[in-house]
């Protein structure tokens, strides 16, 4: 079954430009050093092919993969979306109600995550907790050490 994933334009750019590169570059690479380790005869008792093929062998899956992910791909129109709601591109201001830590997150897509960058995907556990909350509530997000809380502060989209 096929899983859609929503990418902003940016994002979406990005995962066809690796897509092409292993594609282009890669894949003949791999082709080339199966061609040369073949022509070192016996390919019996050869580690050199075998381990060429098997490195083509993921290159391949990686490839199949993303071309997957490529095609399920859906860009977000950011006019569309609810200011009222954290979805998808939203920024959430978030206050920890333990410490009274706050913190500012943008939820992007999986392959899009950086936390260095303040970009958490909506699938890990505080990105899944925030979704849909609005300003004002508190987000119960389960971790391995327990239960944290956090309330939504703000909502903006930059």
């Amino acid at each position: 079954m096929s899983k859609v994933s929503y990418y902003t334009a940016e994002g979406l750019k990005k995962l066809k430009e690796e897509l092409d590169q292993l594609r282009d570059v890669e894949r003949p690479k791999a082709s080339q050093a199966i061609a040369e380790a073949r022509d070192k005869g016996d390919l019996s008792e050869n580690a050199e092919y075998d381990a060429a093929k098997e490195a083509q062998g993921l290159l391949e899956m990686k490839i199949a993969k993303l071309e997957e992910t490529v095609a399920n791909a859906r860009i977000i129109d950011e006019s569309q979306l609810d200011t009222s709601k954290a979805l998808v591109l939203s920024t959430v201001k978030i206050r920890n109600q333990a410490n009274k830590m706050e913190m500012k997150y943008t939820l992007v897509a999986e392959s899009e995550a950086n936390l260095k960058a303040g970009k958490i995907s909506v699938t890990s556990p505080i990105g899944k907790g925030l979704l849909g909350k609005s300003v004002g509530d508190i987000a119960e997000v389960q971790v391995p050490n327990g239960t944290l809380k956090f309330e939504i502060l703000e909502i903006t989209r930059d």
